[in-house]
């Protein structure tokens, strides 16, 4: 099968977290026998920030670990016609411009061979619904929604029964535990300051508890303001800047434990979704624990996976119950091992998508509808 994937970048992940599924899943459809190839558009706003801050060099970890993957580059008029040709299935991301989004569609409703679905892997249909509704879908088969409340969303915009959860996963050919244990020490974070719709929780679930229970900690990410870092430097943090998300298990080797902190539209109005790096951090065998998310469709197995905290006093008593068990880190680490490699692997989702295909294949054209219904 031949498969098109436009994505806002495949070579950066810099503030761009989509890319690591994308890399995963794309890596196990290749080695599946089938032909993919992705997109991205010049000049794409993640791919020239990691240029600016780091260079060529910046790209050499996913080079060197994904070696079979590639992207190529398109130009802003470029014949999309052209880019689709002979595809089985379309995949466009939400992180494109509209004019694309509408253009692909347009192909597949004057009459394009392939499969077209829509990759929605954020927020803004709650956060910044007008932005997703500028997509015009009209010529769209079906949505792929990263969780269920996602999917909702959607269902209530009229597309029942055309669009389906497609969780992100670990890619366990990279992320796993390392072959031989050495010395680990204290905590590390991985994550993005974003716009600040989790600062409290970062400050109360992670800073704070970690000083109270004096274990360091490191934090690795991008996007982080003045105020930000400064507020890093009073709790006596090591910021570490960006981390290529491929060398993201090499990171969590070296470290006791690590914390998830979810976005607050994924506490409250989008429950259920958890970030990539839970996925991750469980592949790579490091215990993890929580800030209050809600499980909503039963993904993990929560105080055996991994550990809730509800409150920052939880969450400080937690990391020294961690750090003081040894046979406790193990139970958590053999747990979300566990459940990752039963349930939430790329290959699992490669499965996922295969079986989407062949519900859409026994329906009806596409649904012709449009979000600005």
């Amino acid at each position: 099968m031949k498969i098109v994937y436009f994505t806002h970048s495949l070579a950066s992940c810099w503030n761009h977290g989509n890319a690591h599924f994308l890399r995963g899943v794309l890596r196990e459809l290749i080695e599946r026998g089938h032909d993919v190839t992705a997109y991205e558009p010049e000049g794409a706003w993640s791919l020239q920030n990691l240029l600016a801050d780091h260079g060529e060099d910046g790209l050499a970890a996913y080079r060197s670990l994904y070696p079979e993957l590639g992207s190529q580059s398109f130009a802003a008029g470029t014949d999309l016609a052209a880019l689709t040709d002979g595809a089985d299935l379309v995949i466009v991301h939400e992180w494109n411009e509209p004019a694309l989004v509408a253009e692909i569609g347009r192909l597949r409703a004057a009459g394009g061979r392939f499969t077209l679905l829509f990759h929605d892997t954020h927020h803004r249909a709650v956060s910044d619904p007008e932005a997703i509704r500028a997509f015009d879908l009209s010529g769209y088969d079906g949505v792929l929604a990263f969780g269920e409340t996602l999917a909702e969303v959607y269902r209530r915009w009229g597309w029942e029964g055309r669009v389906f959860v497609w969780h992100e996963a670990a890619d366990i050919r990279l992320f796993h535990p390392p072959e031989s244990e050495s010395e680990r020490s204290g905590l590390v974070w991985i994550g993005n300051w974003g716009d600040g719709e989790r600062t409290r929780e970062i400050e109360d679930f992670l800073l704070a508890p970690a000083r109270t229970a004096g274990l360091p900690l490191d934090i690795y990410g991008v996007r982080y303001p003045a105020d930000a870092l400064s507020l890093l430097e009073r709790y006596g943090v090591a910021y570490r800047g960006w981390l290529p998300n491929a060398r993201a298990p090499e990171v969590f080797a070296r470290h006791l434990a690590t914390v998830h902190v979810p976005r607050r539209f994924y506490s409250t109005i989008l429950p259920g979704i958890p970030t990539i790096r839970v996925f991750e951090a469980l592949a790579c065998g490091i215990p993890l624990l929580s800030a209050p998310w809600e499980d909503s469709e039963q993904l993990f197995r929560p105080g055996k996976d991994f550990l809730y905290a509800r409150s920052g006093q939880e969450m400080t008593r937690l990391l020294r119950d961690v750090r003081e068990d040894s046979a406790l880190r193990a139970a958590l680490i053999g747990s979300g091992l566990e459940t990752i490699r039963a349930r939430h692997t790329c290959g699992h989702r490669a499965d996922e998508l295969l079986a989407i295909l062949d519900t859409l294949a026994r329906s009806a054209a596409p649904a012709a509808m449009s979000l600005t219904a």
